[in-house]
């Protein structure tokens, strides 16, 4: 479901008056909200009324705050890891509206089994991060779309993993696809996702490849600062081990 031209007009404004609320436009009607210190640590987007990605548990009522006057339809993930369901629940319940996950990582949101990969890493991150299990009402496949973004299937950091592409304009939203800062010192620029967190490194890579032969315009990180220097990008793929 998407908003009226009328209603994405009002929520502009809504967003534009409000200073407080700590969003910032990133491209025409995607908006990316204010996280815990350091800035973009946990990156969630408003895409017209469609909220992608809930942080952790523990950003719920800061993201409830920002989007307390905003009309919202649904939440979609990227991927079911603790940094990224943290607050699907209280959000969804609060705001009484549906979530949307991959196919293949539906099982791990709803608690039928394990996040993947199964490594001690995750099982940290979920007793420091993740929300409760929630079920979800709508599955996304490649191809479907979610506010006028293609969903498509990037495998490999779990099984389900997909990214937002936004053909008028060439925005990508890619999860964890790929990150724009190191995991451990913050320092931007262009990592994989650490192999701790990565169910297949390999398919993962292939992932990376299949987001550079999009031709994005501008990438949005689900950790990192949004990047528009494609040919950044470009130089990454290519030191790819083949």
């Amino acid at each position: 479901m998407n908003l009226s031209d009328h209603s994405l007009r009002r929520k502009d404004s809504i967003i534009a008056s409000t200073t407080e609320l700590g969003m910032k436009m990133t491209a025409h009607h995607v908006w990316q909200l204010s996280n815990r210190f350091p800035a973009n640590l946990f990156n969630v987007y408003l895409v017209e009324d469609v909220l992608i990605d809930a942080a952790t548990r523990w950003d719920a009522s800061s993201l409830l705050k920002q989007l307390a006057n905003i009309p919202l339809s649904q939440v979609a993930l990227t991927h079911c890891h603790p940094d990224h369901q943290g607050a699907v629940k209280q959000i969804c319940a609060t705001r009484d509206i549906p979530l949307a996950c991959p196919e293949a990582d539906i099982a791990s949101m709803e608690g039928r089994t394990p996040m993947l990969p199964r490594t001690a890493a995750i099982k940290i991150m979920q007793l420091g991060f993740a929300g409760p299990a929630y079920s979800v009402q709508r599955s996304l496949h490649d191809g479907d779309e979610i506010a006028g973004f293609r969903v498509i299937h990037t495998p490999g950091h779990t099984p389900g993993h997909v990214m937002y592409f936004r053909e008028s304009d060439r925005v990508a939203i890619v999860g964890d696809v790929l990150r724009n800062n190191h995991p451990i010192t913050g320092k931007i620029g262009l990592y994989e996702p650490p192999a701790v967190f990565t169910l297949d490194r390999e398919e993962n890579r292939r992932s990376i490849r299949k987001l550079a032969q999009l031709r994005p315009a501008l990438v949005c990180f689900g950790h990192g600062p949004v990047l528009y220097d494609m040919e950044q990008l470009d130089r990454f793929v290519a030191r790819l081990p083949s």
